[in-house]
């Protein structure tokens, strides 16, 4: 044990002089003339490397604000593209079209031509299409807004796939019942009856579907992943619910 304990001082003596000794050495580095001037160019070098660091780190910040401002516009490129897929397809079906002869033939014609239809259109009114509300897509903003919890794994995507066959069963709904009873098979009428069976004095005046008629219209499938879009859409307040009757009819808002 004695032997041991002076051997390590006799260690820890000769480290304390060594370290003395490149003291004392790069002291007199230092005062040499001749190292001198490499160390002046040492520091000035340490500068320029310090002001360079300082330059990328304003780079980064600026890379950064851009990052930012890139993700905006991207959102922003979301909404629009939403928006002008949604006026794609849910262009009225009553816009006036030009006819023919009005394209290709004199402005002086095509004026007459109209003079000579009027009084056809006053003694023939012509009935629009009743339009037909639908859902209009969630935006990316609204599904960033969606609680974590409620989205779980669902995408955006699927969502808006979701709202599209929402959508199409509203409009396989409205289209019967504003057909003519006449016109109807016997099948449709059926459908036609039940669709009347299903209103309520809750429900006047609105457009609303049932799960049946998902089914009826649409291929989706309705089980726990639907009913869980059916939550995010009431969230975003695309569509509501109203009970009764042991019926939930989900009302267009």
């Amino acid at each position: 044990m004695v032997s041991s304990d002076l051997e390590d001082l006799c260690f820890h003596i000769n480290m304390k002089i060594s370290t003395i000794k490149k003291t004392l050495q790069l002291r007199n580095i230092g005062q040499e003339p001749s190292l001198k001037s490499m160390l002046c160019k040492i520091g000035h070098e340490m500068v320029l490397l310090h002001d360079l660091l300082n330059k990328m780190e304003t780079e980064v910040q600026q890379q950064e604000k851009l990052k930012d401002l890139l993700k905006e516009l991207q959102k922003s490129a979301e909404r629009d593209q939403n928006e002008a897929q949604h006026l794609r397809e849910n262009i009225p079906a009553h816009l006036p079209k030009p006819t023919q002869s009005c394209i290709t033939g004199p402005t002086v014609k095509c004026e007459e031509q109209t003079k000579v239809v009027e009084p056809e259109r006053a003694k023939k009114p012509t009935k629009e299409p009743r339009l037909i509300k639908e859902a209009p897509l969630i935006t990316a903003e609204e599904f960033e807004s969606v609680p974590a919890y409620m989205k779980g794994r669902l995408t955006y995507d699927q969502i808006n796939a979701v709202v599209q066959e929402v959508n199409k069963a509203v409009v396989g709904k409205y289209k019967i019942l504003h057909q003519p009873l006449k016109s109807m098979n016997a099948a449709v009428r059926n459908l036609y009856h039940r669709f009347l069976e299903e209103e309520t004095k809750d429900t006047k005046g609105e457009f609303f579907i049932v799960e049946a008629d998902i089914k009826e219209f649409t291929q989706l499938k309705v089980d726990k992943r639907f009913h869980s879009i059916l939550n995010i859409l009431r969230h975003c307040q695309r569509v509501r619910e109203v009970r009764g009757s042991r019926l939930v009819r989900y009302v267009i808002c």
